[in-house]
């Protein structure tokens, strides 16, 4: 099944295909073109243009074994007692598998494992937007995927949903998660995940497929502090009507390698869409976001502002693609990009993109990436401010851009208190 043409250790892919079975919630042709896609393709590394800088082969060389089912056995109570917000609904995804045993959601909400969809939703939606040859990532979490879940928003919500994502997992182990996300018509819902691990030493490969149906309104909030040595990828593809606004912030804070791909189709007329990244990045940590809009019809918007601060040693990618279809006239699109390094061994690669075959559409986009501003640092010195607290402060002031748009003040807290830890 697995050919000479993949790079990437045959054990490793060996032990993956004995899971192979478990990914029956999967369709069948989905299955059979991911593993065509791994045939010839391999697992990305350095030569795959959209990897040269996240070389996953390399890092799949470390003997990550998958689960074999010895999880450890974790209280819910005690997970419900550490990370439970009062005033939102909770989610607790364990290991890859959502918590059903005390579910405390809103009617409106409807939550449960991936395995259990109804054949029309997986028929309407599983595999429709994150298509396995697109991205050999995609495709080794279509073909081995056995856990994830399924969420449904059917009205608007009263209180913000937080999806709690828990590691708790021991040893070099590599797993694949499948979501899907289905928002309905005219509902409006706040989503907040957050990225945790208790252990060392995990590669996630998750894959969220997000559809927003006509004249519904997202905030999505995605949070990852997930540890030093710990592996994250996660690819996002949203699928958005008429009319709908989807909103998604993405913020970095530690992981040995996190690589975000983040995709938006725009496939209705005036829709709009807003992204927003903060990462901050130390030691040898490697962050790399890939951004893709989409505008497929006419009379759509699309705002997109990412911030970085890049530490130590550490390495930060920033790809923006922005694709206007020829029939998508009346597209506003604008992309931005800002670093700051603050070490002569830090390294940033930006790369923003327009691709544009409509005439009348207003696109634009520009990075930038230099140090602390020096005649700011100057003036708050001169105030009686010593050098340290002066650069930290500035440091703020430039995350603070991304953080007060932010939509809920337990989520600003919570992700401020991540950002001060970091930048102390």
């Amino acid at each position: 099944m697995i050919t000479d043409k993949l790079t990437v250790t045959h054990q490793f892919l060996e032990e993956l295909a004995q899971h192979a079975g478990k990914a029956h919630f999967m369709p069948s042709d989905e299955i059979g073109q991911a593993l065509q896609c791994l045939e010839t393709q391999g697992i990305p590394n350095s030569k795959n243009e959209s990897y040269k800088y996240c070389n996953i082969e390399a890092i799949l060389r470390k003997n990550f074994k998958t689960i074999s089912g010895k999880e450890q056995v974790v209280s819910f109570s005690e997970i419900k007692k550490q990370y439970a917000v009062q005033e939102a609904y909770n989610l607790f995804i364990v290991n890859g598998h959502i918590c059903t045993d005390e579910l405390e959601v809103s009617s409106a909400i409807k939550a449960s494992p991936i395995q259990e969809i109804s054949k029309e939703i997986s028929a309407a939606h599983l595999a429709q937007y994150a298509k396995s040859n697109t991205d050999p990532m995609i495709a080794l979490n279509a073909a081995y995927a056995d856990r994830g879940f399924f969420l449904r928003i059917s009205q608007t919500l009263d209180k913000p949903l937080i999806i709690h994502h828990i590691n708790s997992l021991e040893g070099n182990l590599f797993f694949n998660t499948r979501n899907l996300f289905v928002i309905e018509k005219n509902t409006e819902a706040q989503i907040t995940e957050f990225y945790y691990s208790s252990n060392e030493n995990s590669f996630r490969n998750t894959v969220t497929e997000i559809f927003v149906d006509t004249q519904a309104h997202i905030q999505h909030v995605i949070a990852q502090n997930t540890g030093a040595h710990n592996y994250l990828f996660a690819n996002t593809q949203v699928h958005q009507e008429k009319q709908s606004t989807y909103t998604n912030h993405t913020y970095t804070f530690s992981g040995a390698l996190v690589r975000n791909n983040l995709k938006l189709d725009l496939n209705g007329e005036y829709t709009e869409s807003h992204l927003y990244g903060l990462f901050i990045t130390q030691q040898q940590q490697l962050v790399d976001n890939h951004t893709e809009v989409n505008h497929l019809k006419p009379n759509g918007q699309s705002n997109e502002l990412y911030k970085g601060v890049v530490a130590e040693k550490s390495t930060a990618v920033f790809n923006g693609r922005i694709f206007v279809e020829r029939h998508a006239q009346k597209t506003n699109a604008y992309q931005s990009s800002k670093n700051i390094l603050l070490s002569n061994d830090a390294v940033v690669n930006a790369k923003p993109e327009l691709e544009i075959y409509a005439n009348d559409v207003k696109c634009s986009h520009g990075t930038s990436t230099g140090k602390v501003d020096e005649n700011a640092l100057f003036y708050l010195k001169a105030r009686g401010i010593g050098e340290e607290n002066a650069r930290k402060l500035l440091l703020h002031a430039f995350a603070y851009e991304i953080l007060e748009k932010l939509p809920t003040p337990f989520t600003k807290e919570k992700i401020s208190t991540w950002v001060d830890e970091v930048l102390r």
